[in-house]
C-alpha cells in the first residue's frame, strides 16, 4: 500500500518527487498525484496519528477503479533509441504514452516503464552511470573483515566491525569501529558520521541489513523504526540499495575495499585494548586517507569536500538524536510493563491491549495505536515499581495513600474528638499499620453519615470511655445517639449525688483516715 503519509512528510521536507520515489518504491506520477491531492483537500504535514493511510486513500480515491490491458512497450526501440544523444528515459515514455493513447490502449507508468526496461538492459549488460550532486547522498555499509580487541578482563579477543560512510560526490570518507553490528551501534555510527562531516546529506543509501531495513521489495519498503525515527529527526530520507545489487552504492563498496588496506590491513600488526585506542588510530589513518591525492585528477577527497560539497550539507539538527529502541509488550492485570532492571505503570484501562515502548537512555514512552499514552523518566535500578497516581483505579489509589501522616491530616480536618479517635486507633498497637483498617473504616462512616455527625459520634464514644472501639462509633450513628445533646453535670453536684449512697467511700478512706 502506498505510504501517503511518508510522502507528504518528505515533501515538506522539500525531497524531489524522484527521491521520494526512490525512497517509497513507488512511480513517480503516484508522487506527483498524491501530492496534488494533498493540497486539494488542505493537508499538509503534520498529519494527526488518527488520520492512517487507509484513511487517507480513502479521502483521495473514493471510488478507485483497476486498469488492465495494458500496451507492453517495444524496448528494443527503446534501447537502441537511449543511444543516440538527449534522448532520455523519459522522453520516451512520453512517446510511448502519447502513441497509446492514439490506438485508444492503456499504457504502463513510468515505474513500471522503466523497471521493465532495466531488466530488458540487463539481458544486453547496459550500465547506467549516474552524476553525483554535491550533499545529495551519504552512503553507509559495514566492511567485511574486522580487527581485534584484546579484552585484558576476559583475556581473550574481541572482533570490532568497521563501519564505513561515504559522500560519493567527493568521495570524502568516515570510519569507525565498533564491538557489534547491532541497532544502536549502526544508529549511533550515523549520528558520528553526520557529526565528522558536519552536516547532513538530503538522501542515505544503505544496505538492506536488518538493523536499517525490515522489507524492501519493489512494491513495499519498510524501514526499522528507530531508523526511521533518526532520519525523521535529522531530515534525511532513507532510499535503500536494491538487495543484492551493490552497484546502487558503488562508493560504498569502494571505499570499504579501499579502508580495508588502507586501516586494517595497516593496523595488523598493532595490539589494541580499548575500543577508544583502535578508534584513535583508525582515525589517524582516515586523516591520511582523506588527504592523499587522487592519481587521475587535482586535489584530494578532503580538498574536495571543502571546495564542493561542504557548503550543500543540510545544517545539523539543535540536539543530536537521541537513540531509541522499540519493543512491544501486553499489559498484565498489574497495568505493569518491564524495562531493564525495573517496572513502570501504564494506565489501567490498557490492560490486556498491545502497546509499543520507545525506551531511550533517559525516558520510557508507552504508545497505543501511535498516541503516547505514558512516559515516565528512566530509572537505573528500581526494587519496587514506579506508579504513577493517574495510572492507578480509585480504590488503588487509596489503599497506597494509607498511611499514618495521611490518617492525622484527615482527622484534624474532622475535628478535635475525631482526631483524638484516630490517635487511638494507630497507638493502641505495636505497629501502626495494623490501626490503617479502623481508620479508613472510620472514613467510610465520614462518607456515610458526614464529617459533622461522625464528630459527634466520637465525642460521645469518648465520654464513655477514653478508648472507643469502631463499633461503639458506628453503634451511636446508626441509633441516632450523635444526634443527642451531651449532657454537661457539674462536678459539685455529682459529688453530693454519689454521698447520697453508703457503698462510696471519701478520700480521708484512702488517706488512712477514720474507716468505721
Amino acid at each position: 500500500m502506498t505510504d501517503y503519509r511518508e510522502i507528504i512528510r518528505l515533501k515538506s521536507l522539500e525531497f524531489s518527487n524522484v527521491a521520494i520515489a526512490n525512497s517509497l518504491s513507488c512511480s513517480r506520477n503516484t508522487v506527483s498525484e498524491v501530492i496534488k491531492l494533498a493540497e486539494t483537500h488542505s493537508l499538509g504535514w503534520p498529519i494527526p496519528d488518527a488520520l492512517t493511510n487507509s484513511d487517507i486513500k480513502h479521502l483521495f480515491y473514493p471510488d478507485r477503479g483497476n486498469n488492465e490491458g495494458r500496451r507492453l512497450p517495444d524496448y528494443e526501440y527503446v534501447y537502441n533509441e537511449l543511444a543516440k544523444p538527449g534522448v532520455t528515459l523519459s522522453l520516451l515514455w512520453a512517446e510511448y504514452c502519447a502513441k497509446c493513447e492514439t490506438e485508444d490502449t492503456i499504457p504502463y507508468q513510468h515505474t513500471q516503464f522503466n523497471d521493465k526496461y532495466h531488466a530488458y538492459a540487463a539481458s544486453k549488460k547496459a550500465t547506467l552511470r549516474i552524476k553525483c550532486k554535491p550533499g545529495e547522498t551519504m552512503e553507509v555499509d559495514w566492511a567485511g573483515d574486522t580487527i581485534k580487541v584484546y579484552d585484558i578482563a576476559n583475556t581473550s579477543d574481541i572482533s570490532a566491525y568497521l563501519f564505513v560512510a561515504v559522500l560519493p560526490c567527493s568521495l570524502y570518507g568516515y570510519a569507525e569501529a565498533f564491538p557489534d553490528m547491532k541497532s544502536n551501534h549502526w544508529i549511533e555510527a550515523h549520528m558520528h558520521a553526520y557529526s565528522f562531516f558536519g552536516g547532513v546529506t538530503r538522501i542515505l543509501v544503505p544496505d538492506n541489513l536488518k538493523t536499517g531495513v525490515i522489507k524492501n521489495t519493489r512494491t513495499e519498503l519498510i524501514l526499522n523504526r528507530s531508523y526511521h525515527e533518526m532520519a525523521e529527526h535529522y531530515g534525511t530520507a532513507i532510499i535503500p540499495a536494491r538487495p543484492i545489487k551493490p552497484k546502487d552504492k558503488p562508493n560504498a563498496e569502494g571505499t570499504v575495499r579501499v579502508l580495508e588496506t588502507w586501516i586494517l590491513a595497516a593496523l595488523r600488526n598493532r595490539k589494541f585494548f580499548t575500543f577508544e585506542e583502535l578508534n584513535k588510530a583508525i582515525h589517524e589513518k582516515l586523516e591520511e586517507f582523506n588527504a592523499k591525492p587522487f592519481q587521475k585528477k587535482k586535489g584530494s577527497r578532503l580538498t574536495a569536500f571543502i571546495e564542493e560539497e561542504k557548503d550543500f550539507l543540510m545544517p545539523l539538527p539543535a540536539s543530536p538524536y537521541e537513540t531509541a529502541v522499540w519493543s512491544t509488550a501486553t499489559i498484565q492485570p498489574d497495568y505493569l510493563i518491564t524495562v531493564g532492571n525495573c517496572k513502570y505503570s501504564v494506565p489501567y484501562e490498557f490492560i490486556g491491549k498491545k502497546v509499543d515502548i520507545r525506551t531511550t537512555e533517559s525516558s520510557i514512552e508507552v504508545f497505543y495505536h501511535n498516541n503516547r499514552i505514558a512516559s515516565h523518566v528512566r530509572r537505573a535500578y528500581s526494587l519496587e515499581p514506579v506508579y504513577m497516581p493517574e495510572h492507578m483505579p480509585e480504590n488503588h489509589r487509596k489503599f497506597l495513600e494509607y498511611n499514618t501522616e495521611s490518617f492525622l491530616n484527615w482527622g484534624k480536618t474532622i475535628g478535635y474528638s475525631t482526631l483524638i479517635v484516630v490517635k487511638h486507633f494507630l497507638y493502641m498497637h505495636k505497629v501502626e499499620q495494623q490501626g490503617y483498617k479502623s481508620c479508613a473504616s472510620l472514613m467510610k462512616l465520614a462518607d456515610r453519615y458526614g464529617t459533622e455527625r461522625l464528630e459527634n459520634a466520637c465525642a460521645k464514644a469518648l465520654s464513655y470511655t477514653p478508648s472507643p472501639s469502631l463499633k461503639n462509633i458506628s453503634t451511636i450513628l446508626k441509633n441516632g445517639q450523635d444526634k443527642v445533646a451531651l449532657s454537661t453535670v457539674p462536678a459539685s453536684a455529682s459529688s453530693k449525688e454519689s454521698s447520697k449512697y453508703g457503698i462510696t467511700r471519701g478520700a480521708s478512706y484512702y488517706e488512712g483516715g477514720d474507716r468505721s
